[in-house]
C-alpha cells in the first residue's frame, strides 16, 4: 500500500461513500457525467482534494473543453472562470488578476505548469508566453480564486492559475497540429490596410519504452502580425472617482505596432521507482518577442530574447521534492521614452536566475485529521537595465496545515509563515475554513483567508531618466524677448522615475462564503460571495511636483544650455509652480475594499454534449478611511458585470464549441498620464468552433473563429483593437 492510499482513506471518512478519487493522469471519460465531487484539484491545498471539499473557491478548465476551444492563448482560456478579469493589449501581452481590477503588468496572482512557479520575481509579473508545454497536452487548469499564500506564499495574493499536464504514458503517441488564419485589420490605425495572418505548427511526441520510463518531447512555432493600433486621441471624459476632474485628450502615439513569434521546445522524462515512487525530469526552452505595455509606456520584447528551464521532482504518495532552475534574458526597448543623455530609446534589458527548492507532504493523522506541510527555498538574481543597483533576493518559507473531519464538518486550517531577503520581518499567512456537508454532493463554506505579495526587483531599486515635456508658456511675460521662443515650446524636462527600498509587503484580508454543489446527475453549481482588504498596494504614483524639484542652484539639464536663467526656477517656486526631478516612484497606498458575488454551472446534456455559465458581479473599489487614504485618481475600476455561456461537443466524428462572453466598460489609469486614461467600452465575444474526426479520430480538422460579429473590441484604453479572426487548423496522430 503507497502513501497515497491512506491519505485518501482519511479524507473518504468524511466525503460520500459514492465519492471516488480521480487518478489526475487519467483520461476524462466524455460520456460521464459532471460531479464535483469527483474532480480531484490539487492547488488549493498542494494536496489530492475533491472539488467540493476543497477550502477555497476553484474553477476548473478540462483538457476536454480545450480540445475544442477557439483560444490559443493560456490567459485567454480562463477568460469564462467567474471572478477573473482578463484583458488583451497586444498580440504578446496578457493580464489577469482574479477579483480585482487587473493592470498592465499585473502580479498579484501566480501562475503554475505542474507546481512550478513561472512569476517573474523581478518585476512582479507574469509572462504567459514562457510556457513552453503546449495547449495540446494539458489536462486541467486549476483555477484558485482568492488569496492562496498559505501554501504558495508571496505574491499568490489574488489567486493562482495552475496548468496541469498530461502524464507521458497516458499520452503516449506521436501528434502534430497545423494551424493558419487571417483576421481583420480595418480599423484604427491600420483601417484599409488589409488582413493580417497568423500561423502554427505543434508536434509531440509521447512514449513508454518499459515499465519504469516513459518520456514526451514537444515543440512549437507561433507567428501572428500584428493587431490594429487604436488612432485619434484618447477621448475627454469626467472622471469617475474625482468630482469636477477630466482625463483623455491625449493622442494615441503613433508606434508602429508589433506582432509576435514564439518558438518553444520542452522535454519531460519520467522514471518509475517501484516502492520508491516517480522521477520526474523536465525541461524547456524557448523565445518570444512582441510588445508589452508598462506604467511608462510599451516596449518591443526583441526576438532574441529568450527563456528556458530545468527541473528535478520526486514524488511518493503524498510527498513531494522539486528543485528548479528559471532562466530569462530578454531585451527590450521603449517605443516611447528616450534616455535623455544617449538619446537613444530607454532600454529594459534583464537577466534573471531564480533556483527553487521545494518540500511538501500529506498524511492521515488518527482517523479524523489529515496534516499537510511543507516549505520552499528560493534564491533570485537579476540584472535589470532599470535598476542597476539591484540586490539578489533570497525567500524562504514554510507552512503547515490540518483538515479535521467530524461527522458533516470539516475544519481546514493552516498557517504559512515566509521571510524575504527586500522585507524587515517575516509575513504570517493564514486560512480558516469552515465546512458544512447537507447532503454527500453539497458544501457550504465559510473561510478567513490572508496572502501578501512582496515589492519586486524594480519596485525597490528602479532608477531611470525619462523626458517629459514641460508646459513653461506662462514664463513668457518674465523673459526677455530673446528667450520667449525658447519657452514657446514644451521644454523637455529630465526628470527620474525610481524605485524606493523601504517598501512594505502588499496584503489581502479575504472573507468568503460560498456554496459548491450537484443538482442531479448532471449539473454542478457553485456560487461565491467574497469581501476583500486589499492593503499597502504597491504602484508607481506620481509623485508631488515639490517633493523633489529642481532649484537655482540645481537646475534641470539644458536648463541653461537654452539658455533660461537658473533664477527663473526661484521665480516659478514663488508662485508654487515646481519642476520636478523625481516626477514617479514606489509607494504603498492606503486600503480599498473588493466585494463581490460569482456563480458558475456546469450541464451534461447528453454523453456528448455539455455547456457551461459563469456570472461575475464586482463592486467598484472602496477607498477605506486611513491617515493616507488611497489616491483616487491612481484607481482602476473593473467591468460591474461579466458574464459567459458555452456549448461543449465532443463526439466519435464531431467536436466544436460555441461561446458568448460579454465584459462592461472598465476605466484604466495604469499608463503614462492622466491625459491617457479613460474607459473602455463594453464588449460581446462570439467564439466558435467546429470539427470533424477522420480515421477513427486520428485525424481532426477544425474551424476556429473569435469575434464573429467583428466588433472593435479594445479591452484597455491604450489596448490594440481586436477584430473578427478565422484559423483553420489540421490535427494528426501518427
Amino acid at each position: 500500500m503507497n502513501r497515497t492510499t491512506p491519505v485518501l482513506m482519511a479524507a473518504l471518512l468524511w466525503a460520500a461513500p459514492a465519492a471516488r478519487a480521480a487518478d489526475p493522469a487519467a483520461e476524462p471519460d466524455p460520456g460521464a457525467a459532471v460531479h464535483r465531487d469527483e474532480v480531484v484539484v490539487v492547488s488549493a491545498t498542494r494536496t489530492e482534494s475533491s472539488l467540493v471539499d476543497a477550502p477555497a473557491t476553484v474553477s476548473v478548465v478540462t483538457g476536454e473543453r480545450l480540445q475544442a476551444a477557439p483560444a490559443r492563448d493560456w490567459a485567454e482560456m480562463v477568460r469564462g472562470v467567474p471572478g477573473v478579469n482578463v484583458v488583451q493589449l497586444s498580440a504578446f501581452d496578457f493580464n489577469l488578476t482574479a477579483r480585482e481590477a487587473t493592470s498592465t503588468l499585473a502580479g498579484s496572482q501566480i501562475a503554475l505548469v505542474d507546481g512550478r512557479s513561472i512569476y517573474l520575481d523581478a518585476f512582479g509579473i507574469i509572462l504567459w508566453q514562457t510556457i513552453s508545454v503546449q495547449p495540446s497536452e494539458v489536462q486541467q487548469i486549476e483555477v484558485v480564486r482568492g488569496p492562496a499564500s498559505v501554501v504558495w506564499g508571496g505574491n499568490a495574493m489574488t489567486g493562482v492559475v495552475n496548468v496541469i499536464t498530461r502524464a507521458p504514458r497516458q499520452s503516449a503517441g506521436t501528434r502534430v497540429s497545423l494551424s493558419g488564419g487571417t483576421f481583420s485589420r480595418d480599423a484604427g490605425s491600420d483601417a484599409g490596410e488589409g488582413a493580417g495572418y497568423s500561423w502554427g505548427l505543434n508536434a509531440t511526441h509521447a512514449a513508454a519504452p518499459s515499465e519504469k520510463l516513459a518520456y514526451r518531447v514537444s515543440a512549437g512555432w507561433f507567428d501572428t502580425d500584428a493587431f490594429p493600433r487604436p488612432a485619434g486621441s484618447i477621448p475627454v471624459v469626467p472622471d469617475p472617482r474625482i468630482p469636477g476632474a477630466y482625463v483623455g485628450g491625449a493622442p494615441y502615439p503613433a508606434f508602429a505596432n508589433e506582432g509576435s513569434q514564439q518558438p518553444k521546445l520542452d522535454l519531460r522524462l519520467d522514471q518509475e521507482l517501484g516502492g520508491a515512487g516517480r522521477l520526474t525530469y523536465s525541461a524547456g526552452l524557448g523565445a518570444a518577442s512582441g510588445i508589452i505595455h508598462s506604467g511608462i509606456g510599451p516596449f518591443r520584447v526583441e526576438d532574441d530574447s529568450t527563456f528556458g528551464y530545468g527541473r528535478v521532482a520526486w514524488a511518493r504518495g503524498g510527498l513531494r521534492v522539486a528543485g528548479s532552475l528559471d532562466l530569462i534574458d530578454a531585451k527590450a526597448p521603449s517605443l516611447l521614452a528616450t534616455d535623455p543623455f544617449t538619446g537613444s530609446a530607454v532600454r529594459l534589458d534583464f537577466q534573471t536566475r531564480a533556483w527553487n527548492l521545494e518540500l511538501s507532504d500529506s498524511r492521515p493523522l488518527g482517523q479524523r485529521h489529515l496534516l499537510g506541510y511543507g516549505g520552499n527555498l528560493r534564491y533570485n538574481d537579476s540584472e535589470i537595465s532599470l535598476a542597476p543597483t539591484a540586490e539578489n533576493r533570497t525567500e524562504l518559507g514554510a507552512y503547515v496545515q490540518d483538515e479535521y473531519f467530524v461527522g458533516r464538518f470539516r475544519l481546514s486550517a493552516g498557517l504559512r509563515v515566509d521571510k524575504y531577503g527586500n522585507l524587515d520581518d517575516p509575513v504570517l499567512s493564514p486560512r480558516v475554513a469552515v465546512l458544512f456537508k447537507p447532503t454527500p454532493r453539497q458544501s457550504l463554506r465559510l473561510s478567513f483567508n490572508r496572502a501578501f505579495r512582496s515589492p519586486s526587483v524594480v519596485q525597490n531599486y528602479q532608477s531611470q531618466a525619462i523626458v517629459v515635456p514641460a508646459d513653461l508658456s506662462g514664463l513668457q511675460p518674465f523673459l526677455p524677448p530673446p528667450l520667449q521662443p525658447v519657452v514657446a515650446q514644451p521644454f523637455p524636462l529630465v526628470t527620474y522615475a525610481v524605485g524606493s527600498a523601504d517598501l512594505r509587503e502588499e496584503s489581502l484580508t479575504s472573507w468568503e462564503a460560498a456554496w459548491t454543489g450537484q443538482l442531479g446527475e448532471r449539473t454542478s453549481v457553485s456560487l461565491a460571495y467574497y469581501l476583500s482588504d486589499h492593503d499597502d498596494s504597491i504602484n508607481q504614483v506620481t509623485l508631488p511636483p515639490g517633493q523633489d524639484p529642481y532649484t537655482p542652484q540645481s537646475p534641470p539639464p539644458y536648463w541653461v544650455e537654452s539658455g533660461l536663467p537658473p533664477a527663473l526656477l526661484g521665480l516659478l517656486a514663488q508662485r508654487g509652480i515646481f519642476l520636478p526631478r523625481t516626477a514617479f516612484g514606489y509607494a504603498n497606498l492606503g486600503p480599498l475594499r473588493n466585494q463581490g458575488l460569482e456563480l458558475g454551472l456546469e450541464h451534461r446534456f447528453s454523453p456528448v454534449l455539455s455547456g457551461h455559465a459563469s456570472y461575475s458581479w464586482q463592486k467598484r473599489p472602496e477607498i477605506l478611511d486611513d491617515p493616507q487614504p488611497y489616491p483616487a485618481e491612481e484607481l482602476n475600476l473593473p467591468p460591474s458585470h461579466r458574464f459567459e455561456a458555452g456549448l461543449h461537443l465532443s463526439h466519435a466524428r464531431w467536436l466544436g464549441s460555441l461561446s458568448l462572453s460579454y465584459a462592461g466598460r472598465a476605466f484604466w489609469s495604469d499608463v503614462l498620464t492622466p491625459a491617457y486614461h479613460g474607459w473602455s467600452e463594453d464588449y460581446a465575444l462570439l467564439n466558435a468552433s467546429f470539427g470533424a474526426r477522420f480515421h477513427g479520430g486520428r485525424t481532426e480538422v477544425l474551424l476556429h473563429g473569435t469575434n464573429l460579429l467583428d466588433q472593435d473590441v479594445q479591452q484597455h484604453v491604450f489596448g490594440d483593437i481586436l477584430k473578427r479572426s478565422v484559423r483553420i487548423e489540421l490535427r494528426l496522430a501518427l
